[in-house]
C-alpha cells in the first residue's frame, strides 16, 4: 500500500506531468542509484533533426548557402539557365535523388488545404526529406511499389520500387533499389554510417576526415551511395535473392551474403550529410546535479567517437578542464591491455570508447576493464549496439552490486532499460517501446532529477521507516508474549486474544504507521538545492543490519517494560526473566487479577505504538495528527464493546490511566531523550538543513 501511495505521488507531480509508474514496486529503488546509463538521441538530444551541412568531396555546403544548392539542382533538371559547372550540378542533383529516394518516408497529405506532412519511423529521415523539400524536390506519393517526386517547376519524376532494404541497428545502414521509368535505368542507392560504408563505397580520400570535421560540430554524419545496374545484373541478383530468402539454413545471413556480393561494393560515392539535433531543455543542468548527487553517467550512443566527445563536453557530462581520454580503433588484446594500464594513473578522467574496443576489453579483460570503467565519473561509449548496452548495464550491475538506472527513448534501447534494476523510458520520436518497457515512462530526460532526488529520496526513507515499524510492532507483542509465559512457568495461555488481536493487527495500530508514507526529513527545495544529500541514501543507512537490530533491542526493551507479571510471583523470578528496573516497575504496577493486567498492558502498548509514531515522525503532516488522534478514540470506544478484556469500573479509575502513562512513559522517554541527544550532538546532514 505504502508503494503504490508512492506511485500516486510521482504521478500527479505537476511539476513532471504524465510521468507513468508502470512498476508499483520500485519506487524506493530511486533512491539508492549509483549508476546512470542514458542513451543520446532523444534523451539527452530532442530527436528534432535539421540538416546543417552537406558535403559533395570537392564542395561544402552550410545552411547559411542551401539557396545555391537548390540553384544548382535546378540547373541540373533543366529548370533554369547553367551559370556554373555542370558536373557540381549532376553531382548534386545525384545526391538530391538519394536523399529523395533512399527512406521510408511516407507523405500524408492534408485534403482540406493540401499540405503534405511526412510520417516515418525515424525523424532523421524526416528531416531529410523535408530538406529535399527544400532545395526542390518534394516527394509527392509513395506506395510498396513506386515512388514520385515532383520539381518547383511541377514536373514529377516517376520510380519504380524493385527492392529495400531496410535500416537495422546492426546493419547500420539502408539501400533501395529502383528503376526510372523515363529512361529504364535500375539503380542502388544506400545511405548509412560512415563506419560502415566506408568498406562498401569505391577509394576516396576525403570520407574519413570529413566525416570527423562534422562529428567535432556535433552532427550526425551520413553517407550516400549509389550504384548503376545493367538489367542482366539485376536479374541476377533477384534470382539469386529470392532463393536465398527461401533457403532452410541461416537465412538472414545468406540473404545478407548475396546483397554484399551483387550490391554492397564498390558504390560510388556521393556525399555526406551532416544532421543537427539539438540538447533537450535543462540536461545540461541535469546532468550536473545528478553528479553532484554522486550518480555516476555513462553514455552510450550509435554516433561516431567525435560526435559523442562533443555531446559530452555541451551536456557537461564533461567537467571543465576534465581530461578526456579516448580508447579508439583497438586491434589487438595487447593494445586494449595498455590502455588499461594507462587509464589507472587517469581515474580523474572520462573514458570516450568505441563499441569495437569495448568488445575487445569485456572480451580479454572483463574484469580490469570494468573495475576501472566503474571508477571514472562519466564514460562515454560509441558505435554501441543495443546488445552491447545490455552487456554494460549487466556487468555494471554484477561487479558493484549497486543499482543501476538505464533510460532510452527507442526499440534499441530496451534491451538496456531491462537490463538495469529502474528501467526509465522517455516517450519520444521514436514510438512508445521504450516507455512501454520502462518500469517509468518520463516526458523528457530532465524530470529525473525530480524522480531521484526528491520523490527517490522520499520513497526510500519512508519505505525504510515503515518496513522497521511494521518489524516492531510484531516483535514487541511476540516479546510481551514470550515474557509473559517465561514468569507462567511457560503455561501455553495466550495473553491477548480474539479481538484483542485482531484490533492490534488492524485499527489500533494501522493507521499511525500508515502515515508514516507522509514524512518527509527535508523538504522539496532543500533535496534539489543540495544534492549531495542524494549521496548519504545510497549507501542503504536507513535500513540494514544495524538498523534492525536497533529496533531489535528497542521492542526487546519495550516488550519487557510492558510485560505483565502479578503481585503473587516472586519478585526474584521476574527479575531472573526480564531483569532491571523495569520489570521491577510492572511488579509494582500490575493488579494480581488478571483481566486487570491484559487491560493495563494492552492499553500500554497501543498508545506505545502512538507515541513511538509521534517520536519518529520528522515533518508533521495533518493526516498524521488525525490518524493518531483518530485511533486513540477509536480503541477508548471500543474498550466499551469489549466487557469480556476490560473491566470498565478499573479502565475508568484514575490509578488505570496514571499506571498506563507511568508505563508508556518508561517505555518512551527514554527513546526520545536519545535521540534528541543525537540530533543535538551528533546531527545528520538532513537535520542540519531541516530548517533551511
Amino acid at each position: 500500500m505504502g508503494k503504490t501511495v508512492y506511485a500516486h505521488q510521482i504521478m500527479h507531480d505537476p511539476e513532471i506531468p504524465d510521468t507513468i509508474v508502470r512498476t508499483s514496486t520500485l519506487p524506493e529503488e530511486l533512491g539508492r542509484i549509483e549508476y546512470l546509463l542514458s542513451d543520446k538521441t532523444g534523451t539527452l538530444t530532442q530527436n528534432e533533426m535539421e540538416l546543417k551541412k552537406l558535403h559533395l568531396g570537392t564542395m561544402s555546403y552550410g545552411i547559411d548557402s542551401m539557396d545555391e544548392v537548390a540553384h544548382q539542382l535546378a540547373t541540373a533538371l533543366g529548370e533554369s539557365k547553367t551559370n556554373g559547372r555542370r558536373d557540381m550540378s549532376s553531382r548534386v542533383k545525384d545526391v538530391a535523388l538519394a536523399l529523395g529516394l533512399c527512406h521510408n518516408v511516407t507523405p500524408v497529405v492534408d485534403e482540406s488545404d493540401g499540405s503534405i506532412t511526412y510520417q516515418a519511423s525515424s525523424p532523421d529521415e524526416v528531416a531529410i526529406v523535408r530538406f529535399t523539400e527544400s532545395i526542390g524536390l518534394t516527394l509527392s506519393t509513395r506506395d510498396r511499389t513506386s515512388i514520385t517526386l515532383r520539381t518547383t517547376a511541377g514536373a514529377t519524376l516517376s520510380y519504380e520500387v524493385l527492392e529495400i532494404f531496410p535500416f537495422t541497428s546492426e546493419s547500420k545502414r539502408m539501400g533501395i533499389v529502383v528503376r526510372d521509368r523515363q529512361t529504364g535505368e535500375i539503380a542502388f542507392y544506400q545511405k548509412g554510417a560512415d563506419v560502415v560504408m566506408a568498406r562498401i563505397v569505391a577509394y576516396n580520400d576525403w570520407l574519413e576526415e570529413e566525416c570527423g570535421n562534422m562529428a567535432r560540430e556535433g552532427l550526425r554524419t551520413l553517407v550516400m551511395a549509389r550504384k548503376r545496374l545493367s538489367e542482366e545484373t539485376w536479374r541476377d541478383f533477384e534470382e539469386a535473392y529470392r532463393d536465398a530468402r527461401v533457403s532452410l539454413g541461416d537465412r538472414n545471413a545468406t540473404c545478407a551474403r548475396v546483397i554484399a556480393d551483387f550490391l554492397e561494393h564498390d558504390l560510388e560515392l556521393l556525399g555526406v550529410t551532416g544532421v543537427e539535433d539539438k540538447l533537450q531543455d535543462d540536461v545540461k543542468m541535469t546532468i550536473e546535479l545528478l553528479r553532484n548527487a554522486g550518480i555516476k553517467i555513462w553514455m552510450l550512443t550509435g554516433d561516431k567517437i567525435e560526435t559523442a566527445t562533443c555531446i559530452a563536453i555541451s551536456t557537461k557530462l564533461v567537467s571543465r578542464g576534465q581530461y578526456i581520454h579516448q580508447i579508439a580503433k583497438l586491434k589487438s588484446p595487447a593494445q586494449a591491455r595498455d590502455e588499461l594500464e594507462f587509464l589507472q594513473s587517469k581515474l580523474d578522467c572520462c573514458l570516450v570508447i568505441d563499441g569495437e574496443s569495448l568488445q575487445l576489453c569485456i572480451e580479454h579483460f572483463r574484469q580490469d576493464f570494468i573495475e576501472l570503467s566503474t571508477q571514472l565519473s562519466a564514460v562515454v561509449a560509441c558505435r554501441c549496439s543495443p546488445t552491447q548496452k545490455a552487456d554494460v548495464a549487466r556487468l555494471i550491475r554484477a561487479h558493484t552490486k549497486k543499482r543501476v538506472c538505464c533510460i532510452g527513448d527507442g526499440g534499441n534501447d530496451v534491451s538496456m532499460i531491462q537490463a538495469a534494476d529502474v528501467g526509465v523510458g522517455i516517450v519520444g520520436k521514436e514510438g512508445r517501446q521504450a516507455s512501454l518497457a520502462a518500469d517509468f515512462s518520463v516526458n523528457q530526460f530532465s524530470y529525473l532529477t525530480k524522480l531521484l532526488v526528491w520523490h527517490g529520496r522520499n520513497s526510500y526513507k519512508r519505505s525504510a521507516k515503515l518496513a522497521q515499524f511494521v518489524i516492531h510492532r510484531g516483535l514487541i507483542i511476540s516479546v510481551i508474549q514470550a515474557v509473559f509465559s517465561s514468569v507462567f512457568y511457560f503455561s501455553p495461555i495466550a495473553i491477548y486474544q480474539g479481538w484483542l488481536m485482531v484490533g492490534y493487527a488492524t485499527a489500533y495500530t494501522m493507521l499511525p504507521v500508515f502515515s508514516l508514507v507522509l514524512d518527509r526529513d527535508v523538504n522539496e527545495d532543500v533535496a534539489l538545492l543540495y544534492p549531495e544529500l542524494y549521496k548519504e541514501l545510497t549507501k542503504g543507512r536507513s535500513l540494514s543490519y544495524k538498523t534492525f537490530f536497533t529496533w531489535l533491542m528497542i521492542s526487546l526493551y519495550q516488550g519487557a517494560s510492558h510485560s505483565p507479571v502479578s503481585r503473587s510471583e516472586r519478585p526474584a523470578d521476574a527479575l531472573s526473566f526480564a531483569g532491571g528496573a523495569i520489570m521491577l516497575l510492572s511488579l509494582v504496577l500490575f493488579e494480581s487479577e488478571f483481566l486487570n493486567i491484559v487491560s493495563i498492558s494492552f492499553s500500554a502498548l497501543v498508545v506505545n505504538e502512538l507515541a513511538m509514531v509521534a517520536v519518529e515522525i520528522t515533518t508533521w503532516h495533518l493526516a498524521m495528527v488525525v490518524s493518531e488522534v483518530l485511533t486513540l478514540a477509536l480503541y477508548v470506544v471500543s474498550i466499551l464493546f469489549l466487557p469480556e478484556y476490560f473491566d470498565l469500573s478499573f479502565v475508568s479509575s484514575p490509578t488505570f490511566l496514571s499506571k498506563v502513562a507511568l508505563i508508556v512513559a518508561i517505555s518512551v522517554f527514554p527513546l526520545f531523550v536519545i535521540k534528541y541527544l543525537k540530533s543535538k550532538l551528533a546531527p545528520t546532514a538532513y537535520a542540519k538543513l531541516r530548517d533551511f
